[in-house]
């Protein structure tokens, strides 16, 4: 039984389809919390998009073994290496007509942030002998991941909705989404960091887990929820609203998720869970709006 439910949720994980309905997922929860229609060729962007950048990170970083991986997700991506290709080419050309459908501007910013992330492990400078991307650059690996989140599932929308002249949304309001996500995101990573300690070590990446070790890295992501609730408090964007609660309870749930990763060191703990709580905010969003 548990081979037959872990073969179809190793595909839903590691092929990332499931990271990219986070995406699409933080994508709506913007889409809700500005009360304007949802526009479903930025949502098809916001997800292909993340299939293919993500996919095609991994797939130009085989190791010399994939089998010998420590990691169940390194060995199934290269033991269906074609399968995962044929997905990021499907997801590639599925790309295509929704960002045709963009305004300019949108368009413009989506290739910057795809350029990012595809530079993000893409080895573009060298050190000595060893070829180097983004995110071997000491403190922007974090950062970079964040960022891109950030910008694609908060101002990617509003771009578009500001070009289409539906909206006029302020220009503090935008900061402040932008930030509670960065800070949201940047939360649910570190302890990816931490489970992956050992390896950047070794390919001596400098993130806050290797800085500053196991501990610390836990207190900060703590902080980072906290200081998200502070801002939620100070700048509630549509009042004490079902929103503000749904988001509230949302943030309770993955700070104690984090606690609970010390101990749970799976990957399915990771790839499910804490990835899973960028789906589960929007479906807590509207859950609480139909309360």
């Amino acid at each position: 039984m548990i081979k037959y439910i872990r073969q179809p949720l190793d595909f839903l994980l590691f092929s990332n389809i499931f990271i990219s309905l986070g995406a699409a997922a933080q994508g709506l929860v913007t889409y809700h919390l500005i009360g304007y229609p949802i526009n479903w060729f930025v949502i098809g962007c916001l997800f292909f998009s993340t299939i293919v950048s993500y996919n095609f990170s991994i797939l130009i970083q085989k190791p010399k073994n994939p089998q010998l991986s420590e990691y169940r997700r390194v060995r199934w991506i290269f033991n269906y290496y074609n399968m995962n290709v044929g997905i990021t080419v499907f997801a590639a050309i599925a790309l295509i007509p929704c960002f045709l459908e963009l305004h300019f501007k949108a368009q413009i910013l989506l290739v910057i942030l795809g350029f990012i992330s595809i530079g993000y492990s893409t080895p573009l400078f060298s050190v000595g002998k060893t070829k180097h991307g983004l995110r071997n650059i000491p403190g922007l690996k974090l950062f970079l991941i964040a960022l891109v989140w950030a910008l694609s599932s908060v101002w990617f929308p509003v771009m578009e909705i500001i070009a289409s002249r539906q909206i006029n949304i302020s220009l503090w309001e935008l900061i402040i989404l932008v930030l509670k996500r960065l800070l949201f995101v940047i939360a649910i990573t570190i302890p990816f960091d931490i489970r992956d300690m050992l390896q950047d070590s070794k390919y001596k990446l400098k993130t806050i887990a290797t800085v500053y070790g196991e501990k610390k890295a836990y207190l900060f992501c703590q902080i980072l929820l906290l200081i998200y609730l502070f801002f939620s408090v100070l700048f509630p964007i549509g009042g004490f609203n079902l929103d503000f609660f749904g988001l509230t309870f949302t943030i309770f749930l993955t700070a104690w998720l984090i606690f609970k990763s010390k101990w749970k060191k799976d990957e399915y703990y990771y790839f499910l869970y804490l990835d899973g709580i960028l789906v589960l905010q929007y479906v807590l969003l509207v859950a609480f709006n139909l309360l």
